[in-house]
């Protein structure tokens, strides 16, 4: 079965609002006792996943690569509530089937996109042969 980039956005945006809503959740509405202000949660855990929004809206490849990079933050989270916050591990569970759907279809439409667009990194053997073809050009080239 192929996969196109359709299905790797699809599965990045619907992975991506139901992370966003599920933060919500999680913060505002299941954790009873909130040691923290409504500012300092929605700064600390609603803000930073919120960032990313308009380039994942408009399909941007490089955008979805670096989203990841926010996605390991919640990762993380969730993997360090599921070992240390008994009450909220299946909490934590669902955060950590959200990141990792979310880091997936990033990842996989960053390189699918990206190749279709013919955006794709250079291999270093080609990028070597090009520094070896300049230098050797102008190795030869005689001065006037």
């Amino acid at each position: 079965m192929t996969f196109n980039s359709t299905f790797f956005r699809r599965l990045t945006l619907t992975s991506y609002l139901l992370l966003i809503i599920w933060l919500v959740v999680w913060h505002f509405v299941l954790t009873i006792d909130k040691t923290t202000s409504t500012l300092f949660t929605l700064l600390f855990w609603v803000l930073p996943i919120l960032l990313p929004v308009k380039g994942l809206i408009e399909g941007k490849p490089y955008t979805y690569a670096w989203t990841n990079f926010i996605v390991m933050y919640y990762l993380l989270h969730g993997l360090t509530a599921v070992y240390a916050v008994e009450g909220e591990r299946l909490y934590a569970l669902v955060e950590i089937i959200l990141c990792t759907l979310l880091f997936t279809g990033c990842s996989y439409y960053a390189r699918v996109r990206g190749r279709e667009l013919g955006l794709g990194i250079r291999k270093l053997k080609e990028e070597l042969l090009e520094e070896k073809q300049a230098f050797e050009g102008l190795k030869t080239k005689e001065p006037k």
